[in-house]
């Protein structure tokens, strides 16, 4: 499968890019800089995206909104929709997002964001990645699209291949932590794109 990939340079991303290599399929990685073997373009360009994501089976988004700031939100937003334009320019169908976590239940009808425990540093960007996904399920229906959302804690560590799934439910392990390494969050995010279990719909996967 031919994969084009925005924001393959960052924590997440080159994992993607690593899982997606370790099968066989050939990435198109694409960041803003262009460096460490990467093509230069900005996703928030529905002409660039659509000239870069030509002539692949599916592209990700893998691109972060800013890491503080009320325009964390809009700045994630006019990425998303310059990412649907342009695939939908290049012919591609496939979309899979790396999403967030605040929008995951921790209680019946109560999503994350909306409990006073939740980090208030990382609200901005927690609320953008729900915006994000409201974008996906409201305007790219004609899309095959996939949501990601990773558990509450992702770092670096080993790649075990297993992990765990729901909808929109957080999961926590038996010691109450909701955490997965970056190397399988990417495991599953190549899993789900290869198969498409969650078309039009999120995945949430933790261990």
């Amino acid at each position: 499968m031919r994969i084009a990939l925005f924001g393959a340079t960052g924590m997440i991303g080159s994992r993607i890019a690593a899982e997606a290599r370790r099968r066989a399929h050939e990435i198109t990685g694409v960041t803003r800089s262009g460096k460490n073997g990467t093509r230069a373009g900005d996703a928030s360009d529905p002409d660039a995206v659509a000239r870069l994501a030509a002539g692949h089976d599916a592209a990700v988004l893998a691109v972060s909104p800013p890491r503080a700031g009320t325009e964390a939100t809009e700045s994630l937003l006019e990425v998303g929709r310059a990412v649907l334009d342009g695939v939908r320019k290049a012919e591609v169908r496939r979309l899979v997002v790396v999403g967030g976590s605040g929008f995951l239940e921790v209680a019946p009808g109560v999503q994350a964001v909306d409990t006073p425990e939740f980090p208030e540093e990382y609200l901005p960007r927690a609320l953008a990645q729900v915006a994000l996904l409201d974008l996906l399920r409201d305007g790219a229906d004609d899309l095959e699209w996939s949501y990601v959302s990773p558990p509450m804690l992702i770092d670096p560590g080993i790649r075990t291949g297993a992990y765990r799934t729901s909808g929109d439910q957080l999961l926590i392990d038996s010691k109450g932590i909701s955490h997965i390494s970056t190397k399988d969050y990417a495991v599953a995010l190549i899993d789900e794109l290869e198969k498409g279990d969650h078309i039009h719909h999120p995945i949430h996967v933790a261990y």
